[in-house]
């Protein structure tokens, strides 16, 4: 009897226990490469600050892993038939995080800061606006100043997410307010973001953690470790000599995409007095460089085969990769004569790296292959919001850099490398590619479109403002109990409909 009873009283014990366990929160922590910066969406130019901002801002439209454009706070929209006028349906049950309905006033306010706004980086995403008119609480007209064939893309990342209009007037980056499914909570620089659920989000029932937490963990082994160890659910951008190791592992799953974008080195042509050397003033050592690197081995090397070697803005099987411009054999003696010929025998540059063991060993291999044709790199290495600051303020030669990519061409290459581009960082400036990349933009149909691209590119190939390497395969790991991520080209983690069994 008393030892049913001491049975009796610990089942009671343990009954009476449960609902605080069911009822503890949540949290599902993701690890970072690095740390992203301000998280004002007009501002922001991060991929990781994308990443955080999937769970934080709704957006106007999103893609499909298919790369169609869908509905998100906008449910339907058509042009008129002079493609002078985008008008757009809203939802009328979306709220801000601070409590306030999201309408169409709401979408005017965000759209006319994105576009004015003197530092915003969505001002040439959005050039084509000339003005925003509530038609009505749910419904909002744009008036084009010309066809634009790339606007709705833009409007699928962060020229078309959503601030509550009554945080506009204070420091947006400190503490975003937005109305996705998530809303900040705390930032702690170069370490954590966090948030937290938001409950009256129009699509609440598919988001099924109370917490989610941003690591910024720049060390690819460190990042895994902690997978591994359970300190992480799920990493973004694991190393490929990680991969098999990974793929081996039965408490993981491994998980990958080719992106949209590029990866390569962008050159300081223009900005400051940092541009005043050899490989910013004259194209003929930058082509030296270029020929200096052999893609394939780079690939080998550094990242196991695993990255597809690439000379274009475009992703390996993009419609827009012209034919004109095949990956070059390494050709050490023509960029031996292509210095001799700018009147050089050596040339001594600056490259700046990510303070991360990829990017400082992707960093070394391009230095020895450069130095073989005479071409002397000093690598100069920090962590990577740092290193963004410092190239929009033009303080560098060179910076090895990529883009994760848009499902539009235009966002691959007009902001970077067109006169008044917003991420122009190195200052280049050729008046027939502003023209070709400006036409594009009002041009539909794709054979017509390709033709400014490749015209384009016969500029960009020779002039090189931007050396490209090689296309980035995304892998994802993620414990082997998490279930519902759908993976994605353009590398977002899309928190809807992640579980943990």
């Amino acid at each position: 009897m008393k030892l049913l009873t001491a049975l009796a009283c610990a089942t009671a014990l343990t009954l009476a226990a449960l609902p605080a366990v069911a009822q503890a929160p949540s949290t599902l922590r993701i690890g970072l490469q690095e740390d992203p910066d301000v998280l004002d969406p007009h501002k922001a130019r991060t991929f990781v600050g994308r990443i955080v901002f999937k769970g934080l801002c709704d957006k106007l439209l999103d893609i499909t892993p298919d790369l169609k454009i869908v509905p998100r706070l906008a449910t339907e929209w058509s042009f008129s038939a002079d493609g002078l006028t985008l008008t757009m349906k809203l939802r009328s049950d979306a709220k801000f995080h601070d409590g306030e309905a999201f309408d169409a006033e709401a979408a005017k306010a965000n759209l006319e800061r994105a576009r004015t706004l003197p530092d915003s980086l969505r001002k040439s995403e959005l050039a084509s606006v000339d003005s925003v008119t509530v038609v009505d609480a749910t419904t909002i007209s744009l008036k084009l100043k010309r066809p634009d064939a790339t606007l709705l893309a833009q409007l699928t990342d962060r020229a078309g997410m959503m601030l509550a209009p009554k945080s506009l007037a204070g420091d947006v980056g400190a503490k975003p307010v937005c109305s996705g499914p998530y809303k900040f909570v705390e930032r702690v620089q170069n370490d954590r973001i966090v948030l937290e659920r938001f409950k009256e989000h129009w699509e609440a029932q598919n988001y099924h953690f109370d917490r989610v937490l941003y690591r910024s963990i720049p060390d690819t082994t460190v990042r895994l470790a902690n997978l591994r160890s359970g300190e992480l659910d799920m990493l973004e951008r694991l190393a490929p000599t990680d991969v098999k190791s990974a793929q081996g592992d039965k408490a993981l799953k491994v998980t990958s995409i080719a992106n949209l974008g590029y990866q390569g080195i962008t050159i300081n042509t223009g900005h400051g007095d940092a541009a005043k050397q050899p490989m910013g003033q004259d194209k003929r050592v930058r082509q030296a460089l270029s020929l200096s690197i052999d893609r394939k081995v780079l690939s080998q090397v550094v990242f196991e085969g695993l990255y597809e070697p690439m000379v274009q803005p475009f992703n390996p099987g993009n419609s827009y990769v012209s034919a004109d411009f095949p990956v070059p054999a390494r050709d050490v003696t023509k960029a031996k004569a292509l210095l001799k010929e700018a009147g050089l025998t050596k040339v001594s540059v600056e490259l700046f790296v990510t303070n991360n063991p990829v990017d400082a060993q992707l960093g070394q291999v391009i230095q020895a292959m450069a130095a073989e044709a005479g071409i002397d790199i000093q690598i100069r290495s920090t962590e990577f919001a740092s290193q963004l600051r410092d190239q929009q303020q033009g303080k560098f030669q060179m910076s090895r850099i990529g883009w994760s990519g848009r499902i539009d061409p235009d966002g691959n290459l007009h902001q970077f490398v067109t006169t008044k581009g917003n991420q122009n960082d190195g200052r280049y400036s050729n008046a027939e590619v502003d023209r070709l990349l400006d036409e594009a933009r009002t041009v539909y149909d794709v054979a017509e479109r390709k033709k400014r691209y490749d015209a384009a590119q016969k500029f960009l190939q020779d002039e090189l403002p931007i050396v490209y390497l090689y296309n980035q395969t995304v892998f994802f790991a993620l414990r082997s109990n998490l279930s519902g991520f759908m993976i994605n080209p353009d590398g977002m983690i899309r928190l809807a409909g992640i579980k943990r069994s």
